[in-house]
């Protein structure tokens, strides 16, 4: 089973200038190879995605609930999942 389904990566295609500042990839195909490549993680909630960022480390500067999820490297999947990249 694919880690990224194309929900997923078309999220990420669709959004990815929001952490990069140019294209880094245009097919689903280049998008699943970049975000296996950097360790891209899917979670299942807002909770999951501020506990990622407390497992590695990640100041947050003091983010709380949904500034947590307005950070560049998180991107809404719209199913109530979040792809997070770490540029």
């Amino acid at each position: 089973m694919r880690e990224f389904d194309d929900e997923v990566l078309e999220c990420f295609l669709e959004n990815q200038l929001q952490l990069f500042p140019e294209q880094v990839a245009e097919t689903l195909e280049e998008a699943e190879d970049f975000l296996e490549e950097c360790m891209a993680v899917v979670v299942n909630s807002a909770d999951e995605v501020a506990e990622y960022f407390e497992e590695e480390g990640i100041d947050l500067e003091g983010a709380v609930g949904d500034e947590i999820l307005s950070a560049d490297e998180v991107f809404d999947i719209g199913d109530g999942r979040y792809l997070i990249v770490e540029g």
